[in-house]
């Protein structure tokens, strides 16, 4: 049945797993997740994560203002968007909420009290549409659809092409190019099987068969998510404080009473409306469909057009017998086009329809006036009171639009007077517009591209071709493509015809904003006006001359949760005043929240990103009134009409403020049982939180509440707010973030409106969109499962951190599961089991004499040597890297330093103090393993636990620790480091060069295969040619930085070949954290003779086969030097002569060498 086959094809072991990773040999991760498990639980036992403001018994009320208690006690509150609890949390939802783990970490880690509340989001269609349809699936199929055979869930094949007479094709752009968009791509659940109802769904989400039938109440909803979503968040070990959660809807009465204020507050403020407007409307559910109503379609708004009414003055005769007896004698018939630009009507040449389109004659007043329209603008005036009754559209005729070619028609305000012709493109939608385009060729690129190709090959399309020969007018003067833009940009990019969609659309969206934004009417009565000026004069004329009229539709096809294609509807209805003035805004709402976030003044909104700001100004320019109420749903009733509900982007704008006082208010987040401060839901009157909130001073009249308990409530708003952070995904800039925005700055003093809003982009799994369709899918739960909490979380910070779309790589992870357990094994061996050295004794003899299992383990003590302090001065800079990283939110670039270039030093020490045959310092060692642990806390806070306690047996929790204050690097330590990584790295490169050589056949000047000599040539002066060189760069550098391009003109051209190279050497040092002066007096910041001693171990360990290393200081000239190094210690102060050519190439901090069998 198909229940069954439902099953079997969302089952993991059976469904298509090819997308993503198979684990074998899992122990290492089992020992990780049993350790994460353990302290999982101690710090939901120790409360650790739940947050307080100062009590008033240890800072009395207002006995310092709020900023001077968040100075004195510094805070740090952040929130994403509550989640929908239709659904348990996949890994794009752990993306976002990873975001917030790392900032409350890091907030931890400076010493503040960090507040990550989570409450889940109930309101609106979503879950009420589900229940609705599995109660009708239920009286269907039986109460566990046993009832339902396995073909009714079937795949469907694709629908068949519709042949047709042929037509120019267009490319298909965005209707209004200056508005918004970011995309939002939802997981396709087909699998093997179509998922064709609800009931197969919730299998599909992991809910038992026999279980399904009970969320046919909605209520069942609302109790089995939250409990999936808590779980999940504490699997990958959130420090969430769980005491502030709450449900939204009337199911919580506390937060009903929340939701009930704002509405009241900001209706009598003025920015609650009601009015007729156009909104997304479902007709099947009867009323407004907003984004959280829909099944797809989100984001989508209503685009305004004007429709213009093209009478027919001569029908075809195809036509003419086709509507025979159909439209009474005398009638008019329009065909109906909908424009974005009414100010270019003068120039209409032409009316275009898609040939194979089923159109329909609509009867608009019986026996006199019918629209040529598309069925789908037809449904969607049937609810703007375009036809005579709601809901109606009578259709008396139907006509293929290739039967319409070479009507001819009066267009309105064309000054082609005698008519012009319909004529066909095959790129006309129904699906947008009216499915009639008419068509002005001056100011279209489209237009005029597809306007000449229907000249030129008339025959083939079967017109007349004086058809679309009429004369181009101008109409609009433009700075950059004078008075006839598209002809200019059709010729000007090569547009060759009207298949070239990317061109056509570049030049449409040129074409537009340069007309509007710059452009001047050339033609008709508003001539000498700009165009922004001119096109609602234009607009409302032909409105008021009966040719046009208002129309409307949505940008986009939106389906609602009931399965129903929503059109625009043109209603009576409560909604929010948001957009700008101009937009019939609220005059002052807009620009308000527009200063706050220009952030002129440093005092505003910080976004992080130009990218993140620049996208909120577009929303705010673009975005107009707000439908807030809807009949059907869950939710709050509007309390001023209880046969409305508040819709759910409104109701979920301030809720953040909400969370600061929860947990005093109630005891679940149903709130059945009362807070800490046992308050009844009814003394929530609005009076009370306008006290709370800090809208007034005076205590509420006539409230049960006392004086003390409203204090402890301000207390912890007045602490905890304003929010610091936001952080969502960046589909929610276009309405639940920037409402946000508009309703904290119309209730709260702007002592209390956001400081900040962090955007991140979507989440690819292994590269690619996650699909149950394709395996490449993955759940929170099943994530930490797989790898772990920790090594999830490595992954998600490594997936990326700005708005584009991100990538959690399930490669990553894994690797990180042994990264982490081998590094965790290496500190417990190395602190638990180290074997510090006695007087006598040295590393080699212990390590000859001795077994350990991990000789890293057998560390020296005593004074620090030159190895150590290059150790600890790197350790030093990286921790004021990831310091800087951590905060400025680049998570990926704090887990590179942190952790990968951390372990990197390490390695580094570990090897070069092994080669050198003394071992690590032991306090060292214990200072990397506590750094160690510091470092990656925030992202792996398991981990670093473990080593915090139970290595280094600290008596607190790392939870709790402080991200160290490190030393200030030392420059010349930092020279010396990079000196030895760039000689070591010079010296292996060119021993590998030589090995490829040969095995390439090539001849070599030695065989790196047998025992050799290296010879490292190393100079105390700089060859005087460099003197001048010196000069030149001394005097183009200023203000820290050198300026290249005049050094280069300064140089001349037979010095440029050898000159150059030494100029990029020294820009290096330069950039580097080598002073200037040190540069230019031709000093090297560290003794280069003694760093090249310590290296000689090193270097005789790695270069294969390596017997002797000789390091030479060269004289003047390079022909001859002195032994000042090496691992031969007779040879010191040995002459050499007759030096091979290489060592006349060395200068100061530049060494050259050269290999030679022996």
């Amino acid at each position: 049945m198909a229940a069954q086959a439902t099953q079997s094809a969302v089952d993991p072991s059976v469904a298509p797993t090819s997308g993503t990773l198979k684990l074998e040999n899992t122990d290492k991760r089992d020992t990780l997740i049993a350790s994460e498990k353990k302290y999982q639980k101690a710090w939901a036992s120790s409360k650790i994560f739940q947050q307080d403001a100062p009590s008033l018994q240890d800072v009395p009320f207002h006995s310092i203002s709020p900023a001077e208690l968040r100075k004195k006690h510094p805070k740090y509150m952040v929130t994403m968007a509550y989640p929908y609890v239709n659904g348990s949390p996949h890994a794009g939802h752990s993306f976002t909420a990873s975001k917030l783990e790392f900032a409350i970490g890091w907030a931890r880690m400076k010493g503040m009290r960090a507040l990550y509340p989570q409450g889940y989001h109930c309101t609106g269609m979503p879950i009420k549409a589900c229940a609705d349809k599995l109660v009708r699936e239920i009286e269907m199929f039986g109460k566990n659809f046993e009832n339902c055979p396995t073909e009714a869930v079937q795949d469907e094949g694709a629908g068949k092409e519709n042949g047709a007479p042929p037509a120019p094709v267009q490319g298909v752009t965005k209707t209004d190019i200056t508005k918004f968009g970011a995309k939002k791509s939802k997981v396709n659940s087909k699998t093997n099987v179509a998922l064709k109802y609800q009931f197969q769904v919730m299998l599909a989400q992991g809910v038992p068969l026999e279980e399904i039938h009970r969320f046919a109440e909605p209520a069942h909803w609302l109790e089995y998510f939250p409990p999936l979503w808590k779980r999940d968040l504490d699997g990958l070990g959130c420090r969430i404080d769980w005491r502030r959660s709450m449900v939204t809807t009337d199911a919580n009465p506390y937060y009903d009473a929340f939701v009930r204020w704002q509405m009241n507050r900001l209706k009598e403020l003025g920015k609650i409306k009601f009015g007729k407007r156009y909104t997304v409307y479902s007709p099947k559910d009867g009323q407004a469909c907003m984004d959280h109503d829909r099944q797809s379609g989100e984001g989508v708004t209503v685009q305004e057009y004007t429709a213009l009414k093209l009478k027919v003055k001569e029908w075809p005769e195809a036509a003419k017998a086709k509507l025979q007896g159909k439209i009474p004698e005398g009638a008019s018939v329009y065909f109906v086009p909908a424009t974005l630009r009414p100010e270019t009507m003068y120039g209409q040449t032409c009316c275009f329809v898609g040939p194979s389109i089923q159109y329909g004659i609509f009867e608009i007043e019986k026996g006199k006036e019918y629209y040529f329209i598309s069925d789908r603008a037809a449904r969607n005036m049937a609810f703007q009171n375009i036809f005579p009754k709601w809901g109606e559209f009578p259709k008396v005729a139907e006509l293929q639009g290739s039967e319409v070619v070479g009507t001819l028609v009066n267009a309105p305000l064309s000054i082609h007077k005698e008519g012009v012709r319909i004529l066909p493109m095959e790129s006309v939608k129904a699906s947008k517009g009216t499915g009639v385009v008419t068509s002005v060729p001056s100011d279209s690129p489209d237009d005029y591209a597809t306007m000449m190709d229907l000249a030129k090959k008339a025959d083939y399309y079967k017109i007349k071709k004086e058809w679309a020969e009429l004369e181009i007018l101008p109409i609009i003067e433009t700075p950059s493509y004078g008075n006839l833009t598209a002809k200019f940009l059709v010729e000007s990019m090569k547009i060759n015809s009207p298949k070239d969609a990317k061109q056509l659309a570049e030049a449409k969206d040129l074409a537009y904003k340069e007309g509007f934004y710059k452009g001047k009417m050339v033609y008709g009565e508003f001539a000498g006006k700009s165009v922004e000026e001119a096109k609602p004069l234009v607009r409302q004329q032909l409105i008021d001359s009966n040719e046009a009229f208002a129309y409307a539709e949505p940008d986009g096809l939106v389906m609602s949760r009931s399965g129903d294609e929503c059109v625009a509807g043109h209603l009576d209805q409560w909604f929010m005043n948001y957009g700008s003035p101009e937009k019939s805004g609220d005059p002052s709402w807009q620009p308000e929240v527009l200063k706050h976030l220009m952030n002129e003044d440093g005092k505003g909104l910080n976004t992080f990103s130009t990218e993140t700001k620049n996208a909120f100004e577009q929303v705010l320019w673009w975005l107009s009134q707000w439908a807030c109420a809807r009949s059907y749903g869950l939710g709050t009733k509007l309390p001023w009409d209880k046969s409305q509900l508040v819709e759910s982007l409104s109701d979920s704008t301030i809720y953040p403020a909400y969370y600061t006082i929860a947990h005093l208010l109630h005891g679940d987040i149903f709130g059945k049982t009362r807070g800490a401060l046992d308050v009844a839901a009814e003394d929530m009157t609005d009076e009370t939180w306008d006290y709370l909130f800090c809208r007034t001073e005076d205590l509420p009249s006539d409230t049960k509440i006392t004086k003390e308990k409203l204090q402890a409530m301000r207390r912890e708003f007045e602490y905890w707010y304003p929010l610091d952070v936001r952080i969502s995904g960046k589909d929610l800039i276009q309405n639940h973030l920037t409402f946000l925005l508009y309703v904290h700055i119309a209730l709260f003093p702007k002592d209390y409106w956001p400081r900040g809003i962090r955007v991140n982009g979507h989440l690819l799994l292994n590269g690619e969109k996650m699909s149950k369709s394709t395996g490449n899918f993955l759940t929170l739960y099943d994530a930490t499962a797989k790898f772990g909490a920790d090594a999830t979380r490595i992954a998600l910070a490594d997936a990326g951190d700005t708005m584009e779309d991100a990538n959690f790589e399930e490669s990553v992870a894994n690797a990180n599961i042994l990264r982490m357990f081998e590094l965790r094994q290496w500190c417990d061996s190395v602190i638990l089991d180290a074997r510090v050295l006695k007087e006598s004794e040295t590393y080699a003899q212990v390590k000859d004499a001795e077994r350990h299992k991990n000789n890293d383990s057998i560390q020296r003590t005593g004074p620090i040597l030159f190895w150590d302090s290059l150790f600890e001065n790197e350790l030093n800079g990286l921790v004021e890297e990831t310091r800087t990283q951590y905060e400025t939110t680049n998570y990926k670039a704090a887990l590179k330093s942190g952790l990968y270039d951390f372990t990197g030093a390490r390695d580094f020490y570990r090897e070069v103090t092994k080669a050198a045959g003394i071992g690590m310092h032991a306090d060292l060692i214990k200072r990397y393993v506590e750094l160690q642990a510091l470092m990656v806390a925030v992202v792996a806070p398991h981990w670093s636990e473990h080593v915090w306690l139970e290595v280094l047996k600290k008596s607190d929790t790392v939870q709790n620790a402080r991200f160290p204050e490190a030393r200030e690097q030392k420059a010349d330590l930092s020279a010396a480091r990079e000196y030895v990584r760039n000689t070591s790295s010079s010296i292996t490169s060119a021993e590998g060069a030589q090995l490829k050589r040969m095995a390439k056949g090539k001849s070599t000047s030695y065989d790196p295969k047998k025992e050799k000599k290296l010879s490292i040539f190393c100079a105390l002066k700089y060859p005087s040619w460099q003197d001048g060189i010196i000069d030149t760069v001394r005097k183009n550098f200023s203000d820290m930085s050198l300026d290249m391009t005049a050094v280069s003109k300064s140089i001349p051209k037979a010095e440029t070949k050898r000159a150059m190279p030494f100029v990029q050497h020294l820009k290096k040092q330069l950039d580097t954290s080598v002073s200037a002066d040190t540069v230019f007096e031709r000093k090297l910041a560290f003794d280069e003779v003694e760093v090249l001693k310590e290296m000689v171990p090193g270097l005789r360990q790695t270069v294969q086969k390596c017997q002797v290393v000789e390091v030479v200081l060269v004289e003047e000239g390079g022909k001859a030097g002195e032994v000042v190094g090496g691992s031969e210690e007779g040879s010191m102060g040995q002459k050499r002569e007759a030096l091979p050519a290489s060592a006349e190439g060395a200068v100061p901090g530049g060494p050259t060498f050269f290999f030679e069998n022996i």
